[in-house]
């Protein structure tokens, strides 16, 4: 069986759309499937309407979180959900909005089936309709995070099909602050991938402001790579050679009897060491708060309910 993992936040108008086209889709292709709708502490009539269609239809499921706990929680609780049925063999994860294509599911299942495949990654080959400062912005992160953690994030996407020993393996890393596209690359299994174009919401707006896509890949950076506590050391070596050169020029002014005051001077490499020890400062007070999260070791999300 394969389960289709759905997050939902505030996706009232979408969950019958998305439930039926999936739904009919692997119907046509003969495949057996479950819908598992996971429920983000929507604020809307989410969660009602994903009963009302798990009332109608046999093979709709859900979870509903206690509070909104982020769409990383969530699709880990999609995933949680499908291990539980022991029928389930293979899980893709997919939005609600059908931005993600859900033709692509027979083509990913079919590879997984005959090819033998654990993973199957749909790239996005375009990103549809986003601003240049958003595909910018995408594109520094996804380069960060390659030369960073040697992860290559280059068009991926979380529409992707994972076996079930895929599923049990990121499952069982227990941190809080997860990054499930960087995860599913990093346990690695014998991966292919299939590219699609982003389609235009049916229902709706995106609920990702650029605050949050920010926060969000800050923290998936750090927590995928210790680089930016490394760059202090890099900056560190840098200064040390300047200040070196700049101490022999002082030196040698001295001597020849040509030194000034040079309060400017002074003044400016204060401000420059000082900024410096700050933005250190800063770097390691942001691992220490990671660190203070994940010792805490809280749930990554509470169910509150589930059909």
């Amino acid at each position: 069986m394969l389960s289709v993992i759905i997050p939902a936040y505030n996706e009232g108008e979408n969950i019958n759309t998305a439930a039926d086209t999936i739904g009919g889709l692997l119907e046509r292709a003969n495949i057996a499937y479950e819908i598992v709708f996971s429920n983000d502490g929507s604020k809307d009539d989410t969660w009602e309407i994903i009963k009302a269609k798990s009332a109608q239809d046999s093979h709709v499921r859900g979870v509903s979180f206690s509070r909104n706990f982020g769409k990383e929680a969530a699709i880990f609780a999609g995933l949680e959900a499908a291990l539980k049925n022991p029928d389930c063999k293979c899980a893709v994860v997919i939005d609600c909005d059908l931005q993600h294509p859900p033709e692509l599911i027979a083509d990913m299942y079919e590879l997984w089936k005959t090819q033998g495949y654990d993973v199957v990654e749909a790239r996005k080959a375009s990103r549809g309709r986003e601003s240049l400062v958003y595909k910018a912005f995408a594109k520094t992160f996804y380069k960060l995070m390659k030369s960073s953690s040697g992860i290559n994030l280059d068009g991926a996407s979380d529409y992707k099909l994972l076996d079930r020993k895929v599923i049990e393996a990121v499952d069982g890393m227990k941190e809080r602050q997860t990054f499930f596209r960087a995860l599913s690359a990093w346990v690695g299994f014998k991966t292919t991938s299939l590219e699609f174009h982003v389609q235009p919401r049916v229902h709706g707006t995106t609920k990702w402001s650029f605050r949050k896509l920010f926060k969000f890949a800050l923290s998936s950076i750090t927590g995928f790579t210790n680089f930016p506590m490394h760059l202090m050391t890099i900056f560190g070596v840098l200064f040390l050679f300047l200040f070196a050169g700049l101490g022999v020029h002082t030196i040698v002014n001295f001597i020849l009897g040509r030194a000034e005051a040079g309060f400017s001077t002074v003044i400016l490499l204060l401000l420059i060491i000082g900024s410096l020890l700050m933005f250190g400062l800063g770097i390691i007070g942001y691992y220490l708060a990671k660190i203070y999260e994940e010792i805490k070791f809280r749930p990554r999300y509470i169910v509150d309910e589930e059909v």
